[in-house]
């Protein structure tokens, strides 16, 4: 498998929204791989197809919270939502930067697994948190679109100085 190249905002192609998986084929088998990998390398606990520019319905979730293995959804769907909760999120996208951003406790999502079977999903705290992160990205929207437009302009300011120094 191999690593993928993850994009950072305010790359516009993160802005895209991503188009349903149509039929679980080989190549899905191989991009799920390898966004798992490319999860592991930039140690993430999420990834969203889109992130790798690969506009797609994809997500992978590292195994956290009650989940034994790394959580693969595609065409995921949240279908029930109740609760509020907030905490520091951080991005692979916007690296060195992590905002409070309002979520929903509780979710209940439906997806399709890696079988081609439907799968209805409860979560609950970070694994919520995570799941709606993740699709989010799926329909173009970035933890900073929740913030006040000064804020986004201070953080947009903040990485092109980061990149800069990296360059």
């Amino acid at each position: 498998m191999s690593v993928l190249k993850i994009l950072h905002y305010p790359d516009q192609r993160l802005r895209l929204i991503a188009k349903p998986v149509e039929k679980i084929t080989k190549e899905i088998y191989k991009i799920t791989n390898n966004m798992i990998d490319t999860m592991y390398q930039e140690e993430g606990i999420g990834l969203a197809a889109t992130q790798v520019n690969i506009q797609l319905q994809i997500i992978v979730i590292h195994k956290i919270h009650a989940i034994e293995k790394n959580l693969i959804l595609i065409n995921p769907k949240i279908i029930e939502k109740k609760g509020s909760i907030s905490i520091e999120e951080g991005c692979l996208s916007i690296p060195e930067y992590r905002a409070f951003v309002p979520r929903f406790n509780y979710i209940k999502i439906q997806a399709i697994n890696l079988n081609g079977n439907t799968v209805e999903i409860e979560a609950d705290s970070i694994l919520s948190i995570c799941i709606q992160h993740e699709i989010d990205h799926l329909n173009g929207k970035l933890f900073i679109d929740y913030l006040s437009e000064l804020k986004r302009e201070r953080i947009l300011k903040k990485l092109i100085k980061l990149k800069k120094r990296i360059k």
